[in-house]
């Protein structure tokens, strides 16, 4: 399911410059747990220690997971913002 990509075509490789600048504008020095490439879905994550994943498929712009405990959900942001104002709801 999920797999550590050699190579990538035009558009992984884009999601994969997105999720970098994402990471580089907002959370440069927290630790990544992992990185890698989900085949089922598309994609291209960036797993930190904090909780927060930064993924992008196809290209598109980078969006931020974060699982709920509480209702056993990842919800997604795409904005910064949203994510720190949910965090400190």
């Amino acid at each position: 399911m999920y797999t550590t990509q050699k190579t990538f075509g035009y558009s992984d490789a884009m999601s994969k410059a997105n999720i970098w600048e994402r990471y580089a504008n907002h959370f440069a020095g927290e630790e990544i747990m992992e990185e890698g490439f989900n085949v089922n879905t598309g994609y291209v994550y960036l797993a930190l220690e904090n909780g927060i994943t930064i993924a992008s498929c196809f290209g598109q712009p980078a969006e931020l997971f974060v699982y709920d405990s509480e209702t056993d959900e990842e919800i997604s942001f795409l904005f910064y913002e949203d994510l720190q104002n949910y965090l400190n709801k």
